[in-house]
């Protein structure tokens, strides 16, 4: 379900795939270039070139799921859709995290680089340039006050117009590239040859090392799903961009790395050894040798721009992970905040800057963290393969984008993450540590601050999505006991607003009450009467073409054999019907029945000739905490989903109550509502002495009553004379709600 309006939806194809351009191209074979030489010399072409292939398959599976579900948050937007609210938020946390390490190395690429380029003007234009400038705690500040200035852009306008910075990137690895191959076909090709001899210096095993230590370098593409809300057109866009993002990155990596294996080693001294020599270095060092002082300065600009767009791509990324965790309520609401008119996420945008300059300041050394972001973004691209495959399998609608040769490119590139991973956890155990650190305090803040409104909002996001239930392989069944043959149409259709007939199933139950010592060929009412159920059931199914299940049994006591049934098929919500709800036997009965069910239970109480899509004013009363606003949230949501309505929550307070009362039970009341409803509601907040005769007023100007049972233990749940004495004086349709356990 897109939650995203056009308004907000700024990125075209450009602007789109600048994100993943502006996060791959540059820092990472400039920072890794070296590492991967000095492991495996010339090989490192094909080492980059195999993780390549390893990304494009990811990069291809990220397209898929990104048309799919064309909203921000990545990674995290599809946990959501396809696992549990739980699990999304843990993919969440430590993706945020990861995007906030990588946009702080950024930072301090950018700041070591560009002190460099200060320095060496001033060395050029004046000579002796200060020590100051290549201070750690300069470097720093410049990191700092960059990130906060790029924040501060991007609450302004998305993206920020890094576009042009990647453009201008590209050029300038052009110009590299292409000085390059000139002075490749100017020198024999007996010297290009010898300098690719050895190929292999470390055998298999160094190649693999060289693809386990540089992947990481290929990361980026993953950004723009991140960032899918805001892109005009998602299902071709995203697509596209995603794809285009990582070939651009290909085609500059690749020859790059060709131009420096064979025209960039100092005379005497091979790929191998001048990398190991001085690994951070060795990109300059052969610009500098086939193109002079001008190759270093090109690598000096290119490293500028390469390390401030991928610090742009990835705030702009990991703000918009936290906006979208921030509306499903896995972070605090605040973040989900909008710009009134620019709609850009100025809290998200805000909190992430703080915590990126936060962490520049603090940690004096990243690195560490830094491989935890890789391993994090490795396992979490092995989740999005394996949620592709679950999404193709049980998905009632296909993505607009599919995958070739499904499932081998998921299942492929789902082991090769895996394997990826696997070896950044050995080769670096800080790593796999931080990750678990940072897990187990996420798991630590969603259960104490998070957990109980992400579930509530998970619960509306469900109702109002009914896909959501079988994209996480749920088929819910609603069990529906039926007595009274007037009441089935009704029970039907609120049956169907629960559970869809297409997502889950209705299972109608007709029980055959049976007096003690029963004799069949004697008395047939109990027969009679259950075949007048029944079919009055076959005509509410097919006028209403709800498409329903029955199931009759024979018992002397039909609130057991309720309770038996719902155990026995394990059912989701139990929907009873009732005429009226008072103290008699019948009520008892009920009200022993909700304390043994395992199940949510709908108690309605109609007239005759109610329907569902008669309800155009339903009225929700809140008495404070009652711990029904998981099963209220997804009641709400499939009848706003089913019918239109206006809705209006109520809350009462005595006309003692302080103004300063009355503003805190507002701001309570607005908070519950804006977790539970997605669509636009009353909120009432009424002083008066006699809450009933409040409520039953509102009730008589309303055509539906939801309520909840009163709860004095697990096993004892009871109408309470609240809503006895509201049922005994209005004759509006009431729905009383039990939720399970």
């Amino acid at each position: 379900m897109n939650s995203s309006s056009e308004k907000e939806r700024q990125l075209g194809l450009l602007g789109a795939t600048s994100v993943g351009v502006g996060a791959i191209v540059g820092g990472g074979i400039l920072a890794l270039a070296g590492v991967a030489f000095a492991t495996t010399g010339p090989a490192a072409i094909v080492a980059f070139g195999l993780n390549g292939v390893i990304a494009l398959l990811t990069a291809l599976t990220f397209a898929e799921m990104a048309s799919k579900f064309p909203e921000s948050g990545g990674t995290y937007t599809f946990s959501k859709k396809v696992l549990s609210v739980e699990a999304a938020f843990m993919v969440g946390w430590v993706v945020w995290f990861a995007s906030i390490v990588a946009a702080v190395l950024y930072a301090i690429g950018f700041a070591f680089f560009f002190m460099i380029m200060v320095s060496d003007l001033w060395n050029a234009v004046q000579g002796g340039a200060p020590k100051w400038l290549n201070d750690s705690g300069v470097v720093t500040g410049v990191a700092v006050v960059t990130s906060l200035l790029l924040a501060v852009t991007q609450m302004r306008k998305a993206a920020g117009g890094g576009q042009w910075v990647n453009i201008s990137k590209v050029v300038v690895f052009a110009v590299l590239i292409a000085g390059g191959f000139w002075a490749v076909v100017r020198q024999p090709a007996v010297e290009t040859g010898a300098a690719l001899q050895p190929f292999f210096t470390a055998g298999f095993g160094g190649l693999i090392q060289a693809m386990g230590y540089t992947f990481i370098a290929l990361q980026g593409f993953d950004l723009i799903a991140a960032v899918g809300g805001e892109v005009r057109k998602p299902s071709q866009t995203l697509p596209r961009a995603i794809i285009l993002s990582l070939v651009i990155a290909l085609a500059i990596y690749l020859p790059l790395l060709f131009v420096i294996t064979t025209v960039g080693v100092p005379a005497g001294q091979s790929i191998a050894s001048a990398a190991a020599g001085d690994p951070e270095g060795i990109v300059a060092i052969a610009a500098e040798q086939f193109l002079g002082r001008f190759g270093y300065w090109l690598v000096i600009v290119a490293a500028v721009l390469s390390m401030f767009s991928a610090l742009q791509a990835n705030l702009f990324a990991a703000s918009r992970i936290a906006h979208a965790m921030a509306l499903d309520r896995t972070l605090p609401a605040p973040l989900s905040v909008l710009h009134t008119t620019r709609r850009t996420p100025i809290v998200a945008i805000t909190v992430t800057a703080v915590i990126v300059s936060m962490i520049l300041l603090v940690l004096p050394d990243v690195g560490a963290a830094g491989a935890a972001a890789s391993l994090i973004f490795l396992i979490t691209f092995a989740l999005t393969h394996g949620i592709a495959i679950l999404v193709r399998l049980r998905s009632s609608w296909p993505p607009p984008f599919r995958i070739p040769m499904f499932p081998a490119i998921p299942v492929v590139g789902g082991l090769a993450c895996i394997g990826l991973a696997v070896f950044q956890g050995i080769v670096v155990p800080l790593a796999g540590i931080i990750a678990v650190i940072w897990l187990g305090v996420g798991g630590i803040l969603f259960l104490a601050l998070f957990a109980r409104r992400a579930r509530v909002r998970d619960a509306s996001s469900t109702a109002l999505d009914p896909e959501l239930m079988t994209l996480r392989g749920r088929t819910p069944l609603v069990l529906v006991p039926i007595a009274n043959p007037q009441n089935a149409e009704a029970m039907i259709m609120l049956a169907d607003a629960l559970v869809p007939a297409n997502i889950g199933r209705v299972l109608m139950q007709t029980v055959a009450v049976a007096p003690p010592n029963w004799q069949p060929d004697d008395d047939l009412t109990p027969i009679e009467k259950s075949q007048a159920v029944h079919g009055e059931i076959l005509r509410a199914s097919a006028k209403t073409g709800i498409r329903v299940e029955m199931l009759t049994s024979v018992s002397s006591k039909p609130m057991e054999e309720i309770e038996r049934v719902a155990r026995l098929h394990r059912c989701d919500s139990v929907l009873l019907g009732l005429s009226e709800i008072s103290k008699d036997n019948h009520g008892k009965h009920l009200e022993s029945l909700l304390g043994t069910l395992d199940a949510n239970v709908v108690v309605l109480r109609s007239h005759k000739d109610w329907r569902l899509t008669d309800s155009r004013k339903i009225l929700v009363p809140i008495a404070g905490k009652g711990g029904h606003e998981h099963l209220r949230a997804q009641l709400l949501g499939s009848l706003m989903r089913s019918t239109k309505c206006e809705l209006t929550f109520l809350r009462v307070l005595p006309n003692h109550a302080t103004a300063e009362e009355v503003r805190a039970a507002q701001r309570d009341l607005r908070r519950l509502v804006d977790d539970e409803v997605r669509e636009p509601c009353k909120l009432e907040v009424l002083q008066s002495d006699d809450a009933l005769a409040t409520v039953v007023e509102r009730t008589n100007e309303s055509d539906l009553l939801i309520l909840g049972v009163q709860r004095h233990g697990r096993r004892e749940k009871l109408f309470g004379n609240f809503t006895r004495q509201i049922a005994q004086q209005t004759s509006c349709t009431i729905i009383v709600m039990s939720r399970r356990g």
